[in-house]
C-alpha cells in the first residue's frame, strides 16, 4: 500500500497482524510527520489548495453536496478530522465556513501553514477531540482517521459529542472490498487474493517487528453497525464511480479497476 523508509534505509516488512489503538497511532503519526512532504508533492496537484475531494475517483464536494448545499455552509462551524494540508477546510472557509482543521501529523499541518488560511490547525488524537460537547455544526472527514485506527467508535462516538444535535458527519474511507483484492493498479489487481471477512489489520513493520504504518479493514456490515452503536443514523453510502476524464492512478486506484469494482465508500451521517 505504501513504500515508507525506517531513519536507516530499512524497507518496512508487509504481514497482517494484530495491532492496537496505542500501535497504531503511534505509528500513523510517524508515518505521516516522515511522509507527508512526499504525498503532498505526489498528490498536491490533484488535490488543490481549496478543493473538496472526496476519493481518488476526483468526486468533488461543489458537485456532491454531501455537507448540504454550498450556500448553507455560510456562518456554520465545521470540523475536518484527518485535514492533512487543510485544503477541504480551505474551501469550506471559501463557503463562508468556520472550519477547524484537526490532523493526527504536525508535519501534515505544516503544510497546511505553507499553503495558508485563516482557520484554526489543531494537532490532536481524533479519538480524544479537545473541543467541548455540542462545538460544531458539521464534521467530515475525506480518508482522514478512520482507516488507520484500532477502534472507528472512539472516534464516531467523540464526533458525535462534538456535533450539535442535528449536526452532520460526512466520511470516506478506501471501499471495503478492495481488501479482498491486492493493491495494485493493473490487471494483477483485479483477481480475489484474501478474504473480505478477515479483519486482520495491514501492518508494515521495522526489523525489531514495531509497527510503522497501520490500516484497518471493516466491512461494509462492519461500518454500518459502528455508525449506529455511536448514536449516528445512516441516511446515505455513496460509492462513486470513476469518472472518464479522471485518467491519473493514486496506489491501487485507477481508471482500470475503478470502472469494475469501487474504490471509495462515503458514509453520511445524521446526529439526531
Amino acid at each position: 500500500m505504501h513504500e515508507p523508509e525506517t531513519s536507516d534505509g530499512f524497507e518496512p516488512e508487509a504481514t497482517r497482524r494484530e495491532a492496537d489503538v496505542t500501535e497504531s497511532t503511534r505509528a500513523n503519526r510517524g508515518w505521516w510527520d516522515r511522509n507527508a512532504d512526499e504525498y503532498q508533492i505526489e498528490h498536491g496537484t490533484f488535490l488543490g489548495d481549496d478543493r473538496f475531494v472526496w476519493g481518488p475517483e476526483g468526486l468533488d464536494e461543489v458537485e456532491a453536496e454531501l455537507l448540504g448545499p454550498p450556500e448553507e455552509l455560510k456562518g456554520k462551524a465545521v470540523l475536518e478530522i484527518g485535514a492533512g494540508a487543510a485544503q477541504c477546510a480551505r474551501w469550506l472557509a471559501a463557503q463562508g465556513a468556520r472550519p477547524v482543521a484537526l490532523d493526527l501529523s504536525h508535519r501534515q499541518l505544516q503544510h497546511a501553514l505553507r499553503i495558508g488560511g485563516s482557520f484554526p490547525l489543531v494537532c490532536a488524537d481524533a479519538g480524544a477531540l479537545p473541543f467541548a460537547d455540542g462545538s460544531f455544526d458539521l464534521a467530515c472527514s475525506a480518508y482522514g482517521a478512520l482507516p488507520f485506527v484500532a477502534d472507528p467508535r472512539l472516534v464516531l462516538r467523540e464526533v458525535h459529542r462534538v456535533l450539535r444535535p442535528g449536526g452532520r458527519f460526512v466520511f470516506s474511507v478506501t471501499h471495503p472490498v478492495r481488501w479482498a483484492f491486492p493493491d495494485e493498479p493493473g490487471p494483477e489487481g483485479l483477481s480475489v487474493s484474501s478474504s473480505y471477512f478477515d479483519r486482520t489489520p495491514y501492518v508494515e513493520q521495522d526489523e525489531r517487528g514495531h509497527a510503522v504504518y497501520v490500516e484497518h479493514h471493516r466491512t461494509l456490515g462492519d461500518r454500518v453497525r459502528d455508525i449506529v452503536a455511536s448514536g449516528f443514523r445512516l441516511v446515505d453510502l455513496v460509492e462513486p464511480e470513476w469518472p472518464a476524464w479522471n485518467t491519473s492512478e493514486w496506489g491501487g486506484w485507477s481508471p482500470l479497476r475503478g470502472n469494475l469494482i469501487p474504490g471509495t465508500a462515503i458514509f453520511v451521517c445524521e446526529r439526531d
